[in-house]
């Protein structure tokens, strides 16, 4: 036998309404799993909120020393007015200090590689971005941009870099100042391209296989055939 809806008393009507929200609104804050398959990682499998736990300056010191990283770029002239990054500045993540960006990739074809410690797609591009590094020289600067997400924790993201051999100078874009001026996607890894001016050539949010799709993209967006 069908039960007409209109034959259910209001206060039924009403209660079934709410469970329906109630249901609703477990449904949208159930966790989901972020990550994309398209080769990138768009965010952490988990995000915890809270104050960030305090980095013991011993236990850095020594993730330093193991890493090795090549030394931040330092000001070597005023930025031009195209530069994107000017005045934006950011910590070194190999060195104590921060890094004036704008003033010190001026005058330099850049590559700018975003990673983050949790990102296995980054993992795996990284070594190639330090092989393509030491194969363009000084003819093209390449500069590695830890993400915000996971930037608390320095000591992890430098033992990354020294289990991969990875010695690329970094930076830490803690207040993802970089990447807004940069415009840059929220999925790593992510490259971008800067003229010698400052002005951005290209965004490739990508994952690079090996050192000669590197070089192709750099001699295409930038003319630097290396």
């Amino acid at each position: 036998m069908i039960t007409r809806l209109s034959s259910i008393p209001s206060s039924v009507r009403w209660s079934i309404a709410a469970l329906v929200v109630v249901i609703a609104l477990i449904v949208a804050i159930w966790p989901r799993d972020e990550g994309t398959d398209s080769g990138l990682s768009a965010g952490p499998p988990s995000a915890v909120d809270g104050a960030p736990t305090p980095i013991d300056a011993g236990a850095l010191a020594a993730a330093r020393t193991r890493a090795a990283l090549a030394p931040c770029p330092s000001a070597t002239a005023a930025p031009p007015a195209t530069a994107a990054l000017r005045g934006v500045s950011a910590p070194c993540l190999g060195f104590p200090g921060t890094v004036d960006l704008g003033a010190a990739l001026a005058g330099t074809p850049t590559l700018i590689n975003f990673w983050a410690p949790w990102c296995l797609p980054c993992r795996r591009e990284l070594p190639t971005i330090a092989a393509y590094a030491a194969r363009a020289g000084t003819d093209v600067r390449v500069l590695a941009v830890q993400a915000r997400e996971g930037s608390e924790n320095p000591v992890l993201a430098l033992d990354m870099l020294s289990d991969l051999g990875v010695r690329l100078p970094s930076v830490v874009d803690t207040e993802s100042r970089i990447a807004a001026a940069l415009q840059a996607p929220r999925a790593y890894p992510v490259s971008i391209l800067l003229r010698a001016d400052g002005s951005v050539a290209k965004v490739l949010p990508t994952v690079f296989s090996d050192e000669q799709a590197v070089s192709n993209a750099v001699s295409t967006y930038l003319g630097v055939a290396r």
